[in-house]
């Protein structure tokens, strides 16, 4: 009889449309892990973390490498730009900050400058309201050639006649597309190959087949933290499709674009803001356009890490929380930017949506739903039903680190808390009220 795997990994994901607060978070818990792994994503995302009162934004590092000691993985599932990850690396190791337990996949897929360009020029083509609001950073052109078996993986760098091959094709079908969009251009092969070949110099030292080096791990004892870039409502199958990124952002990708198997995950972790914010287009149903959104915004400094695009700000959607749990398996939340809110004497909480009678019968549904609907048409019909609350009010920060030291939350806060936690059906076991690592009060694990 085979002997059960002893379950060794957490998996933590951002239960919004992403800027939950995950890279803080993982920073808090990789104290207990002996690697951290990003998944999937790219240069698309943006970790903030403060230590000390220094701040740091990582891209495509792991977060777990601020505290150092750890093995930084960037996984199979990631896209990868060698331009960005050699001066991220530099500029962590400039700032006292070691990476020399960063390791790339080598089955992670390498953006090109012909990415970058056709990410432009595709969004520029589509008109007014079908924009989906890309970073621009080419990560959905590079997860098309993956898709398309075209792409050029990390391992391609140590094998310059068929990386030639690649980078060749890959500008000739870049140029097509480009002129087809009305945007004539032309790549030069010969400098993106010279400039490959100096980042090869850097990077392909770290290029390892992760998964083994994993599981070798995970075989002798080491935990392994997983972390998510983005959020579940920008996942490309589950989420505000087509407004959404081009990667599944979900548990189970952890398992595929990281090479563990799902029978070592223990725990799965979801983050969650006290508030809702997204960047870029799409629908938003619990959006505000008045002084608190604005407040929100303000306060909470809701500007994206990687493009410094203004956060669009909105009360706390559980419909979208309470299905994340569901789709992902998630056990128990971490609820970030506590403080932000603290201004308010009152607090509204969305729990369901209602929907015309006509929008439901369409659609064979009740007038009021529970679960996030998974047609856009029908999104933009949905209304959210508010439950008001009372607020903490402003805390100082005596008081909050009392709240810390005892793992209690203040009046208000706490009945904030009863309530996601009856509607989702998940515990909230961390809650976080400033960007510092010890600016978060334990309220116990799963």
């Amino acid at each position: 009889m085979a002997c059960a795997v002893a379950m060794v990994c957490t998996v933590l994901l951002g239960t919004q449309w992403g800027d939950e607060g995950k890279g803080k978070i993982t920073d808090l818990l990789s104290r207990d892990h002996d690697a951290v792994v990003r998944f999937q994503g790219g240069n698309n995302a943006g970790h903030t973390i403060v230590v000390g009162g220094v701040k740091f934004k990582l891209h495509l590092v792991p977060s777990g490498v601020i505290r150092g000691g750890i093995a930084s993985v960037i996984g199979d599932g990631c896209v990868v730009d060698p331009w960005v990850l050699e001066k991220e690396l530099r500029d962590l190791e400039l700032r006292g900050i070691s990476t020399a337990n960063v390791v790339l996949s080598d089955r992670a897929h390498l953006i090109m400058p012909y990415h970058r360009e056709l990410d432009r020029v595709q969004e520029t083509s589509r008109a007014g309201s079908s924009k989906v609001g890309t970073t621009g950073r080419g990560i959905g052109p590079c997860y098309q050639d993956k898709m398309g078996r075209t792409g050029i993986r990390a391992s391609d760098l140590r094998y310059p006649p068929l990386l030639e091959e690649k980078v060749r094709k890959g500008c000739r079908d870049a140029a097509a597309i480009c002129g087809a969009l009305g945007s004539p251009v032309t790549f030069d092969p010969a400098v993106i190959l010279r400039e490959l070949h100096e980042l090869g110099e850097v990077l392909v030292p770290r290029v390892r087949d992760a998964p083994a080096l994993l599981n070798d791990m995970m075989d002798k004892g080491a935990r392994v933290l997983l972390e998510g870039a983005q959020g579940t409502f920008l996942d490309i199958d589950r989420g505000t499709y087509p407004f959404v990124t081009s990667s599944s952002c979900s548990t189970g990708n952890a398992s595929a674009g990281s090479g563990i198997g799902p029978s070592w995950f223990e725990r799965v972790i979801g983050v969650v803001k006290a508030y809702t914010t997204r960047v870029g287009e799409g629908p938003f149903p619990t959006e505000l356009t008045d002084h608190v959104g604005e407040m929100m915004r303000d306060v909470g400094c809701e500007f994206g890490t990687t493009t410094n695009r203004p956060r669009r700000c909105g009360w706390l959607d559980l419909v979208l929380v309470r299905s994340s749990v569901k789709w992902n398996s998630i056990d128990d939340l971490a609820l970030t930017k506590t403080d932000v809110l603290s201004s308010l004497k009152e607090v509204l909480v969305c729990t369901e949506y209602s929907i015309p009678r006509e929008a439901a019968e369409r659609c064979g549904l009740p007038t009021v739903i529970r679960d996030f609907p998974s047609h856009l048409e029908l999104l933009k019909e949905c209304r959210p039903v508010y439950r008001k609350l009372k607020g903490w009010g402003e805390l100082s920060k005596e008081e909050w680190e009392a709240c810390r030291a005892e793992g209690t939350l203040p009046p208000g806060l706490d009945g904030y808390v009863s309530l996601i936690e009856r509607e989702v059906l998940a515990a909230v076991t961390l809650v976080s009220y400033g960007p510092g690592r010890d600016e978060t009060i334990e309220l116990g694990g799963s």
